[in-house]
């Protein structure tokens, strides 16, 4: 495939080593190259048969709308613009093209998830939860997309108020721990990142995946089929 790269961020950088590896060509373009999406013309995308985006928030939605409306599969692990999923969904229903977003692209936090799942029975035996989660001190969003995608999961089966706790320190890659305390006992699940390859390879894996596909998917969803 050629795949295109959006952000060249220390995730990003590695996402377009691993889709070389991989056998696939892939090329960046760096957020400052592109203000308001306005390097992702059709042209520039013509040879494009997917779109990887790990930029910024603030630029994500404008990517995604170049990218569907010239009809290209995009995966995006940028997280922060979740109030607009309803409207991101419409635009690739639009256009008839694949789509794929997530929190995280580690297979190992989706694991995770699954045994935070796992856990919300414990909420209705007298467990109070609380989620920690750290990352490196340039990481702009908090909490991160992963630690409200736990949050969710646990108030989608309860009716508890979870409160999440962010540290920004140092050159941590990602940890993210749910405790659960009752006054008998503490419960401590916990996911440790080691590298960004996680990231990066699931990333590339989902957009293997989408090839020949059409929809609007969320990577917890289909990291089985991968």
């Amino acid at each position: 495939m050629n795949i295109l790269l959006l952000g060249a961020g220390k995730t990003g950088a590695l996402v377009a080593d691993i889709a070389r590896e991989r056998g696939h060509s892939a090329e960046s373009i760096r957020s400052a190259e592109n203000p308001g999406g306005r390097a992702l013309t059709r042209e520039r995308l013509e040879q494009i048969d997917a779109a990887i985006d790990f930029t910024t928030p603030e630029c994500v939605i404008q990517n995604i709308r170049s990218c569907v409306a010239a009809g290209k599969h995009m995966v995006v692990g940028t997280t922060g613009w979740y109030s607009e999923l309803a409207a991101v969904r419409s635009l690739v229903e639009r256009y008839n093209t694949g789509f794929v977003y997530g929190s995280n692209f580690s297979v190992g936090v989706n694991l995770f998830f699954d045994l935070v799942h796992a856990a919300v029975p414990a909420l209705g035996q007298r467990y109070s939860p609380h989620i920690y989660e750290r990352h490196h001190a340039q990481k702009k969003d908090a909490p991160s997309g992963t630690a409200a995608t736990i949050q969710t999961i646990l108030q989608n089966g309860s009716n508890a108020e979870i409160e999440i706790t962010s540290f920004r320190e140092g050159e941590v890659v990602g940890m993210h721990e749910l405790v659960l305390d009752s006054p008998y006992d503490s419960i401590y699940l916990c996911h440790d990142a080691k590298t960004r390859r996680g990231f990066a390879e699931g990333a590339v894996r989902a957009a293997e995946w989408l090839e020949g596909k059409k929809g609007f998917y969320d990577f917890k969803d289909v990291w089985k089929e991968l």
